[in-house]
C-alpha cells in the first residue's frame, strides 16, 4: 500500500509538472502580448499611410492589442526598410510600403542596407488602384490614338510623380512604341504635378485617381487610358491601354502597396496577420477608403500576394532597367 501510494504521488507530481510546463510554454508562445508597430515608409495622409491605419485598426481589434503606426520616410523607403530589417523577427514590428522599396530601389539606389528578397516576408499585397493617363483638354485628345496624333504635331510635356515610377515607365514606353518625343518632367509627388497640369504647364500626367480628381472634376483633364487588363470601376468609360492596342507587360502591371515582416518572423504569426488583412478588406472602414481612393480591390490573400510579386516583380525591374537611369 505504501509503495502504491508513493507511486501514485510520484505520478501526480509528474502530471502536475507537465501541466505547469505546458502552461508556461503556452504563455511563452502567446502572441501578441503587447503593441504591434507598423512602420510606414511614406508620409502621413497618403494611401499607404491610410491603408496601414485602417487595416491596423482591424488587426488591433481582432488581436486585442494596440497597433501603432509610425511614419519613417526618406531614401525612397530605404530608411524604413532598414529599421524593420534590424528589428527582432517576432511579429511586433512590420512595414507597410510601396512597391519601389522592394523593387525599384535595387536599381535606383547605389547601395541598399537591406536585401528585399532575403530580409522580408510578404504578409499581404494591397493593390493601390489604377493609375490613369490624363490628357489636358487643350490637347483635344479623348483617346490614346488622338493623343499620339497630337504629340506628333505638337510639343508635349508629361509629368510623373517620381523617377522610376510607373508614370515614368508608362510615358517612356509610349515614346518607344509610337516613336514619340514627349518630354518627361519628374515631380516630388503628385500634388505639384497636378497643380502644374491644371495651370497648363504640362499636357499629360499619370497618377492616382484620388489625386487627379480636381482636374477630372473641373474638366481640365480627361482620363484617356488606364493600365491593367480590366477597366476601372470609377472610370468605366475609359478604355485600358490594352484595349487601345498598346502592347507589352508594362501596361498590365498592378500598382501596389504591401505589408511585410522581417523574414525570420514565425510563419504562424505571418499567416495570422495575412488572414486578418483579408478580413480587414471587408470592413466598412476599408471599403470606404477603397471607394475614396478609387481602388477596386482590397488586400489579397498571402498565396496570391506572393504570386503577384513573383510574376510582376521581374517586369517592374526590367522596365526600370530600360530607362537607363544612373543609380543615385
Amino acid at each position: 500500500m505504501l509503495i502504491s501510494a508513493r507511486i501514485g504521488g510520484a505520478v501526480a507530481a509528474a502530471i502536475a509538472c507537465l501541466t505547469l510546463a505546458a502552461a508556461e510554454t503556452a504563455w511563452a508562445d502567446a502572441w501578441p502580448t503587447r503593441a504591434i508597430k507598423i512602420v510606414v515608409s511614406t508620409p502621413a495622409g497618403g494611401i499607404t499611410d491610410a491603408f496601414a491605419r485602417a487595416y491596423g485598426e482591424h488587426i488591433s481589434q481582432k488581436l486585442g492589442q494596440p497597433v501603432i503606426v509610425e511614419n519613417k520616410t526618406g531614401a525612397s523607403g530605404a530608411l524604413a526598410a532598414q529599421s524593420v530589417k534590424d528589428s527582432p523577427a517576432d511579429g511586433y514590428t512590420l512595414m507597410y510600403t510601396i512597391s519601389s522599396t522592394l523593387l525599384g530601389n535595387r536599381l535606383l539606389l547605389k547601395s541598399l542596407a537591406y536585401d528585399p528578397d532575403k530580409d522580408f516576408a510578404i504578409v499581404a499585397v494591397t493593390p493601390s488602384g489604377h493609375l490613369p493617363l490624363v490628357a489636358h483638354t487643350a490637347t483635344g485628345a479623348k483617346t490614346l490614338e488622338e493623343l499620339v496624333t497630337y504629340a506628333r504635331r505638337n510639343k508635349v510635356t508629361a509629368g510623373t510623380y517620381g523617377i522610376g515610377s510607373f508614370a515614368h515607365i508608362a510615358v517612356a514606353e509610349l515614346n518607344r512604341q509610337y516613336g514619340l518625343d514627349i518630354s518627361i518632367v519628374h515631380y516630388r509627388g503628385e500634388a505639384p504635378m497636378w497643380q502644374d497640369f491644371a495651370a497648363g504647364v504640362i499636357q499629360v500626367a499619370v497618377g492616382s485617381y484620388q489625386a487627379a480628381l480636381p482636374v477630372l472634376d473641373t474638366g481640365v483633364g480627361r482620363a484617356i487610358a488606364v493600365p491593367t487588363p480590366v477597366r476601372m470601376k470609377k472610370l468605366p468609360e475609359t478604355r485600358t491601354f490594352i484595349e487601345q492596342g498598346v502592347n507589352g507587360n508594362v501596361f498590365q502591371l498592378t500598382s501596389f502597396t504591401t505589408l511585410v515582416a522581417p523574414a525570420a518572423t514565425p510563419t504562424d504569426r505571418i499567416e495570422l496577420l495575412a488572414r486578418l488583412m483579408v478580413e480587414g478588406g471587408k470592413t466598412e472602414r476599408v471599403q470606404k477608403l477603397l471607394d475614396a481612393f478609387g481602388v477596386d480591390s482590397p488586400a489579397m490573400d498571402r498565396p496570391s500576394s506572393i504570386a503577384l510579386y513573383e510574376k510582376e516583380g521581374p517586369v517592374w525591374l526590367e522596365s526600370i532597367k530600360n530607362l537607363g537611369l544612373e543609380p543615385q
